[in-house]
């Protein structure tokens, strides 16, 4: 009896143990069919598309450039100068102020220069003097040889006489105006128009001879002077455009070749490229300037550089292939810059195809995407 116990107690043990393996192997596959499930709904979730977010591959026109730099310049700019030594008097003008052509900037003390005038007027009265006498001597010989008074050398000694005081006359003439000059000199005049960028001097400075005083410059043009190696200089023409970043300005500024220097720089071997820039304000002297000389268009097919994703060992572009994200490595070519907008050349690609904007973010690839209505 005790037998039969033994064994129904181990039966029943079987049965249970039977039972919750069963029961465990069912809860778990239930639970794998809903993560698969959840799996497949995740796969198949759709992104929504704005008109914005696709882009069509389409070609665009391209400069091949080549990279320039340099100081920001006013095509026209002089010096005022002392034209004679003295005292500086009257500058008035600063940084900053507006001149005109022919406007007086300054004088230099004419006192000294007013009384050497006076002198060299004098000389040249007390010459004119000596010529009258000399004439009327002349004109009392002749008279006296046409009658047989005197000889003609007496007459040839007079009309010597009168040509030395004429040339004594006219140099003094010459000296007065000498003198005329330097007078005039002692007014300092504004060249052109323009601002003054420098005062090199103050007034009550002697000052010496070609001394500068002020800097005035037009900025009404404004150019670059930018260096070029002899290679890449050969492909540059005049009347070619620029398109340069000025140092504060958030905006490009559109730039031509104006000049090409015709030689090139001892030691180094570059050539100078003169690029005129267009008026634009707020342009000042002495800013640093760089960016692209286009010497070549090519029309391509051509993206936005920020749609290009490198995350991958090759770079490629999200291609909208149907309803679905492809992943399409490309190959890379020229860059440039359209309306404000950096483009790269591509190719790998057919023209006219949907591929994401780079504002869109990295999407996977198979993920499904719905194309919204443009507003």
């Amino acid at each position: 009896m005790k037998r039969w116990i033994t064994w129904g107690l181990g039966a029943l043990i079987v049965v249970l143990l039977a039972a919750g393996v069963l029961r465990a192997m069912g809860a778990r596959k239930a639970q794998q069919t809903a993560l698969a499930e959840q799996t497949v709904r995740s796969a198949q979730t759709v992104v929504e598309l704005a008109a914005a977010d696709v882009l069509l591959l389409q070609p665009q026109e391209l400069l091949r450039g080549l990279p320039v730099s340099g100081t920001l310049k006013a095509a026209n700019s002089a010096y005022v100068k002392a034209r004679v030594p003295g005292e500086l008097q009257g500058l008035a003008v600063r940084e900053g102020d507006a001149v005109q052509a022919g406007q007086v900037i300054a004088r230099i003390d004419p006192a000294e220069y007013e009384a050497r005038l006076r002198q060299a007027q004098l000389q040249a009265d007390s010459a004119r003097a000596q010529v009258e006498i000399a004439q009327r001597q002349y004109d009392n010989n002749k008279a006296l040889v046409d009658q047989g008074f005197i000889s003609t050398t007496a007459l040839d000694t007079s009309l010597s006489n009168l040509n030395a005081a004429r040339a004594t006359h006219a140099a003094a003439l010459a000296a007065a105006d000498v003198a005329r000059k330097s007078m005039a000199d002692t007014t300092l005049r504004a060249p052109m128009d323009g601002l003054v960028s420098q005062r090199l001097a103050q007034p009550g400075e002697r000052v010496a001879i070609d001394a500068r005083i002020v800097e005035i410059v037009d900025l009404s043009r404004m150019e670059i002077e930018a260096a070029l190696s002899a290679a890449d200089s050969v492909g540059v023409r005049v009347g070619q455009r620029a398109e340069l970043r000025v140092e504060g300005h958030a905006q490009p500024v559109p730039a031509r070749v104006a000049r090409i220097n015709p030689s090139t720089q001892a030691g180094s071997r570059s050539v100078l490229v003169y690029l005129q820039l267009q008026s634009v304000p707020g342009l000042r002297q002495g800013l640093f300037v760089q960016g692209t000389l286009g010497t070549e268009k090519l029309k391509t097919l051509a993206v936005p550089l920020e749609a290009v994703r490198t995350d991958k060992p090759q770079p490629y572009l999200q291609l909208v292939d149907g309803d679905k994200i492809r992943h399409v490595s490309v190959s890379l070519g020229l860059r440039g810059r359209v309306a404000d907008q950096d483009l790269v050349a591509v190719s790998g690609l057919p023209e006219g195809s949907r591929i994401l904007a780079g504002s869109v973010g990295p999407l996977r690839e198979g993920t499904q995407v719905k194309l919204g209505t443009q507003p």
